[in-house]
């Protein structure tokens, strides 16, 4: 208790004695803050659950996701031994949506790697250097948003082929524009600062700078607009399974579960409105999360 209490004041200090121990008390009120949020500390309760529940699949699913019994189709909810009752082919609903989960994680880690990174270096870029660079790649940019994201993700598809890897590259592709902006928009009101023209003084090129000391100034609204995008990619990806063009039969992949599911809709709803609840709930997740992500970082914001 005393070496809690020793850390949380060395946390709470006003006068760090380095910087790693303000960058640790930065993140230690921001923790607070986070807190004192329940809807947000709700989303991260949810997201924590679904992390535990991809990693532990193989332990707590009741049933191998891919077998098949068809003397067992279409059971309702509450059946012994599937809770969640089964789909046409007599597959376990429960187990395949624990199994769903590590897809869906998979394709968010993917996007969330890939677009903002594209995004902040185009972005970044464009706003610093400014001029003819500037006006081709916000062109390019305004190209990619005048068309709406899933068609153009249909697009990318189609032309890539169907699979799961190919839905990611695609979503990717179609989710980098609103990052450079941010970046930009963030970039420009930077480029000029004081401290730039410092750190220009001292013989810094531009990647130094823009690496070094714009990068890290952008960092936070990237994630907040990350967090609140997921709900869109994670709708993005089962609208292309449910389409057929993202992971494959028998993939128990949340969109493509409603998809075969629709035929059962009037007489064995459950077959469908199974994946399409886990669909919501984790995309309320992390909207809640990115809603007190945005609290949190916004400098802006009233603490």
């Amino acid at each position: 208790m005393t070496e809690m209490t020793g850390l949380r004041a060395w946390l709470l200090t006003d006068t760090p004695q380095s910087r790693g121990q303000a960058r640790l008390a930065n993140l230690y009120h921001g923790w607070l803050a986070f807190r004192r949020n329940p809807m947000a500390m709700f989303g991260l309760a949810i997201l924590i659950a679904l992390l535990a529940i991809a990693a532990l699949a193989p332990w707590i699913a009741p049933h191998d996701p891919f077998y098949q019994d068809l003397t067992a189709r279409l059971q309702p909810l509450g059946t012994p031994g599937h809770p969640l009752g089964t789909d046409s082919l007599g597959r376990d609903i429960l187990s395949r949506l624990i199994y769903g989960s590590r897809i869906t994680l998979y394709i968010v880690t993917l996007v969330a790697l890939i677009a903002p990174l594209a995004g902040l270096i185009v972005g970044t870029v464009s706003g610093y250097l400014g001029g003819w660079v500037d006006m081709v790649l916000m062109r390019i940019t305004d190209i990619f948003l005048a068309f709406p994201r899933l068609v153009l993700a249909l697009a990318f598809v189609a032309a890539l082929g169907a699979g799961i890897e190919n839905a990611v590259l695609a979503i990717a592709l179609t989710a980098w524009p609103p990052y450079a902006r941010i970046a930009r928009a963030e970039t420009l009101t930077l480029r000029n600062a004081d401290f730039i023209s410092a750190v220009r003084l001292h013989g810094a090129g531009p990647i130094r700078i823009i690496t070094r000391h714009i990068w890290p100034l952008c960092i936070s609204s990237l994630i907040v607009r990350v967090t609140l995008d997921m709900a869109g990619i994670i709708l993005a990806a089962a609208g292309l399974g449910f389409l057929g063009l993202g992971a494959q039969p028998p993939s128990p992949e949340w969109g493509a579960m409603i998809s075969e599911g629709r035929r059962f809709i009037l007489d064995h709803w459950w077959v469908a409105t199974m994946p399409g609840l886990a669909i919501f709930t984790v995309s309320l997740a992390f909207n809640l999360l990115g809603d007190g992500l945005r609290d949190v970082l916004d400098p802006k914001g009233e603490k």
